[in-house]
């Protein structure tokens, strides 16, 4: 497997440059800047701060990492938008039909434009095989014709599906094996045919072509918004080499059988039929070694060896292997680039290269993902230490195999992961400075995690002093934690106006506006700090069962009780002005929800439906055997949780459809769901009094809080993760500390059961909504 190396360490040389050169031309058309000073930004400050006091250097920090990473998924939003716009147009264009004359593909335009909503844009791989004229190595043919473009596919495909499987909500790919024409086309005029048709499409295409007794590999790609694409060879396989490599190797096994065939006495001709070519090639190989004991200089004969299909197996696995290396290198930097997402491949090196592993191509991977990493610090800094570690990490698993020589760039990467985390944070090293110790002057709650895989490095490398001082960061962010509580909401003001119980209630984003559902028929707006009504909806609506507000603000979604008429509704919120009316429930809507990203809507009778918020059409339905009370979306858009009268949740993905998950826990219905704003824990209350904490990825039940004495209606968590509050219809509000489960407290004022509560995103404000006809705005205060 010593190639399938050699072609890794090219492919990286020569590809991290032209992904470099592409991400800094990015960071450039985003005007981003190196740890670019927060003083830049005051109008995100003031949303996120609104009562002018001085934020924490903490504060700060988390509230630059939202903003840069709202500009850069903004800016992926954008290509995905023009993207679309060009695929829209790209079948029309005048000389489409002259370009299919020399289309490479056996699959239209049309059939790989026609996108199916699968999250995040999977990387398409095309392979392009080499056509190698076999007849004149085997001169003992038999008739099975080797297929090796089969082969070839079928061993990417077992790789990729996984690895980067098409469904995977991480790092997807889409191998299209078999669509090239491989008969008729390779080189420059079929890659450039494709961009032209597909520049949309982020598209790798790995091709090769024989040339004499080699194979040139190369490679084409292209991803979401390039101007161009990079095609190149990378690396030249000696395949009559590789042929001829095995036949020798079978020959000496085959020797070894002989001579033990030979001293049990068995007849010497029979020995030689079973050999077959293993005879004929054994000849060649015991020839060749006498002369060159003569000293006889044989390299410009030509030795014919026998080849079989075992030999052709063989090539075929060098040649799957070089496949997987390139997808995986390339597959890993679009998904980085683009998503954010770690690179897999470090640990995926061992299996793919066996005992060929060395120092230097350790040095020249590293060096590629680190030459990556520098060119993303201008657009996404942030990211640089969770990455740069996990690649530490990778790398110091890789140097329990291979050697403790491997150490040493898990360790650079290392210190390049602390020093950009003490960079971001404005710290500055003198030489005799610590970078572990200088960590505890600028640590904050929000680094725990960070803290905690760093103790994983260490304790993986053995590094007992560096492991000490990890353990003195995760002492500061416990002492941070204990002082940190809450210690009491206080009631600010009722809002009052509603003639029946108020359903729901949502807070806008930036803090200004409440929005108001009622059984009375009406959707109520009010200042939120004022308490004064702005506006209210009264058209034929029916009773509302929810609302909410999208993340920039634009729109407001209301679903509707009203029977048989029951739909969804969504409005200008700052107009008031009706933009759509979304049709096709059959039962009443009990409850709505809006993504993250602000794209889709998702509304829960009998079934869920998945819309398009901004235009409003319908993507996919979710069938539920029993009504639909609770909805959530989770931060990253990947995962929707919904809950039912039939005492379950159910996980799905909300751009496919896709059933993910069943938790069953509960033994009354659920009424509640929502989801932690890092994603990774669910909540959910129901009417057996009950709130369940789970693992969203495991579904693993973590804890269950009991206390309340009816169905519990509403759930909201902090924006720290810290604290959850509830609602229920025994008419109180519950506070919850949940790192121990604790019931900090209970809150009485409402005379009525609890339908919603709702917190400020600065989590300074909690608005319930209840079965008394009010509204309630409270002040969440916390002690330091």
């Amino acid at each position: 497997m010593q190639q399938g190396l050699s072609l890794l360490i090219q492919l990286v040389i020569e590809f991290a440059p032209v992904i470099t050169e592409l991400v800094q031309k990015r960071s450039k058309d985003l005007a981003l800047s190196k740890y670019e000073s927060i003083e830049v930004i005051p109008e995100i400050l003031k949303v996120l701060n609104p009562s002018n006091k001085k934020s924490s250097d903490a504060e700060d920090f988390e509230q630059e990492r939202i903003f840069q990473q709202q500009l850069v998924a903004n800016n992926d939003q954008t290509q995905l938008r023009i993207a679309a716009q060009e695929r829209e147009t790209a079948l029309k264009l005048p000389e489409v039909n002259k370009i299919l004359d020399s289309w490479p593909l056996r699959l239209y335009p049309s059939q790989i434009l026609d996108h199916i909503n699968y999250g995040r844009t999977p990387l398409k791989i095309f392979i392009a095989p080499p056509q190698v004229h076999f007849d004149q190595f085997n001169n003992n043919r038999d008739e099975t014709i080797f297929q090796i473009e089969l082969m070839l596919a079928e061993g990417l495909r077992d790789f990729l599906n996984k690895h980067y499987s098409l469904n995977s909500q991480v790092r997807p790919t889409e191998l299209l094996a078999g669509a090239w024409d491989s008969k008729r086309f390779h080189s420059e005029s079929s890659i450039k045919a494709l961009f032209g048709m597909l520049k949309t499409e982020p598209i790798l295409i790995l091709e090769s072509e024989n040339d004499g007794d080699y194979l040139n590999f190369r490679i084409a790609y292209w991803g979401l918004g390039q101007g161009n694409y990079y095609y190149k060879t990378i690396a030249r396989l000696p395949y009559r080499e590789i042929l001829e490599e095995s036949a020798k190797r079978r020959a000496l096994e085959w020797k070894k059988i002989r001579d033990e065939l030979l001293a049990l006495g068995e007849d010497i001709e029979e020995i030689k039929h079973i050999g077959k070519d293993n005879v004929v090639n054994l000849a060649i190989l015991e020839k060749v070694e006498k002369w060159d004991e003569k000293g006889i200089d044989i390299s410009n004969l030509s030795l014919q060896y026998q080849v079989n299909r075992q030999d052709f197996e063989n090539l075929c696995q060098v040649l799957i292997t070089y496949h997987c290396l390139v997808a995986s290198w390339v597959a890993d930097i679009y998904h980085l680039v683009n998503h954010g997402i770690p690179p897999l491949l470090p640990e995926l090196l061992p299996s793919l290269l066996s005992d060929t592993f060395d120092f230097q191509s350790i040095e020249v991977i590293a060096s590629g993902y680190k030459q990556v990493y520098q060119a993303l610090e201008n657009e996404r800094c942030y990211w640089i230490p969770e990455l740069a570690l996990q690649l530490a990490q990778s790398l110091s698993h890789l140097s329990d195999a291979y050697g403790g020589k491997l150490r040493f760039w898990a360790n650079e990467h290392l210190d390049y992961s602390v020093n950009t985390w003490l960079q971001l944070r404005q710290i500055s090293l003198q030489d005799s400075t610590n970078p572990l110790q200088a960590m505890q002057s600028a640590v904050s709650i929000k680094d725990e995690e960070y803290a905690k895989k760093l103790r994983e490095y260490f304790v993986a490398v053995g590094d007992t002093q560096s492991l000490a001082d990890v353990e003195e960061i995760l002492n500061c962010v416990a002492n941070l934690k204990q002082q940190v509580t809450l210690q009491h909401i206080v009631l600010s003001h009722t809002l009052t106006g509603h003639s029946e119980k108020v359903t729901s209630v949502i807070i806008s984003p930036d803090s200004e506006s409440l929005v108001s559902g009622c059984a009375d028929k009406t959707i109520k707006v009010w200042n939120f700090k004022s308490g004064k009504l702005i506006r209210t909806l009264t058209e034929d609506l029916g009773e509302i069962s929810s609302v909410a507000i999208s993340p920039d603000e634009h729109y407001l979604a209301v679903g509707s009780c009203q029977h048989p008429k029951s739909n969804v509704q969504v409005y200008n919120l700052n107009s008031g002005k009706l933009i759509h009316t979304l049709l096709g429930h059959q039962k009443p809507v009990n409850c709505i929800a809006i993504s993250p990203d602000g794209q889709i809507l998702a509304s829960g009778s009998n079934k869920i439906k998945i819309w398009n918020l901004h235009k409003g059409n319908r993507i996919c339905t979710l069938w539920h055997s029993s009504a639909v009370n609770a909805a959530a979306i989770s931060p990253d858009g990947t995962i929707l949780a919904s809950g039912s009268s039939d005492n379950k949740i159910r996980l799905w993905n909300p751009r496919t459809g896709d059933p993910l998950r069943t938790l069953n826990g509960h033994s009354g219905g659920v009424k509640s769901v929502i989801i932690s704003p890092d994603g990774e824990i669910l909540f959910s209350g129901s009417t057996d009094k009950t709130i369940k904490i789970w693992h969203l990825s495991t579904g693993k039940v973590l804890h269950t809080l009991t206390g309340h004495l009816e169905e519990v209606r509403s759930l909201a968590v902090s924006p720290d993760g810290e604290i959850l509050f509830s609602g229920s219809a025994d008419k109180t509000i519950k506070v919850w500390h949940l790192r121990t489960g604790e019931l900090l407290q209970t809150i009485t004022e409402h005379l009525g059961a609890v339908n919603s509560i709702a917190i400020s995103q600065n989590g300074q404000f909690l608005a319930s909504g209840s079965s008394d006809n009010t509204i309630k705005i409270w002040q969440i205060n916390y002690a330091f």
